[in-house]
């Protein structure tokens, strides 16, 4: 079960930022997860979460940084994304309960650099940005790698920044999402709906988080 979603404004020295919280009535852990550098909270496979893991005893927290708040377009430098979620963290802990610290594409990257520093207990990365397009060779495995907590990778079979085959092993859990694009978006052709594609993201989410203990 999970009750009305609330807002709460956050100052953090990168600006003011946003957390919609969306809770369940029995919690065990709060998963904060942020956007992309293209979007918002809107994202599907956000929304989809927000809707299907308060049902599972964990309280979503969906995460508006504040470049976005502040209704920009373009996403700032990295070290300004961690400065932000850094802010945020008190706030997140507030709860009392374990935190896992996500987000999808840019913010996975986030999630994972400063995992081990927040204290977070797991990361979650949705459509972790693991190369541009086409520049496989410009890796991001390092932060990933580094997370130092367990972590779980959520990726699309046909993401542009890094199919699940490209990357390296390590010390993380991989589901991938058939037919996948970067949003998690199937061509028709693949036969699935989005329906189905989102519960392949919330049960995979909901499964590792289960096994968290």
């Amino acid at each position: 079960m999970s009750r009305q979603p609330r807002t709460q404004n956050v100052t953090t020295d990168a600006g003011e930022a946003r957390i919609t919280w969306v809770t369940s009535s029995a919690p065990r852990l709060v998963l904060a997860v942020s956007h992309g550098a293209g979007g918002g909270i809107e994202a599907r496979d956000l929304k989809a979460l927000a809707a299907a893991l308060p049902g599972h005893g964990v309280t979503v927290a969906l995460v508006e940084q504040p470049w976005r708040v502040a209704g920009k377009k373009v996403a700032p430098a990295p070290k300004t994304l961690d400065t932000g979620w850094r802010g945020l963290w008190p706030a997140l802990a507030a709860p009392g309960l374990p935190v896992v610290s996500g987000g999808r594409s840019a913010g996975a990257r986030v999630a994972c650099r400063t995992a081990t520093e927040l204290g977070a207990a797991a990361v979650l990365a949705l459509s972790f940005p693991l190369h541009p397009p086409g520049k496989p060779e410009k890796s991001r495995a390092g932060e990933l790698l580094g997370a130092g907590v367990p972590t779980l990778v959520v990726q699309g079979g046909n993401d542009p920044f890094g199919r699940p085959d490209e990357f390296p092993p390590g010390p993380y859990t991989l589901a991938e999402v058939p037919h996948g694009d970067h949003g998690f978006a199937v061509p028709k052709r693949s036969g699935a709906t989005e329906e189905q594609t989102m519960r392949v993201v919330t049960d995979a989410v909901a499964g590792w988080i289960a096994s968290l203990g």
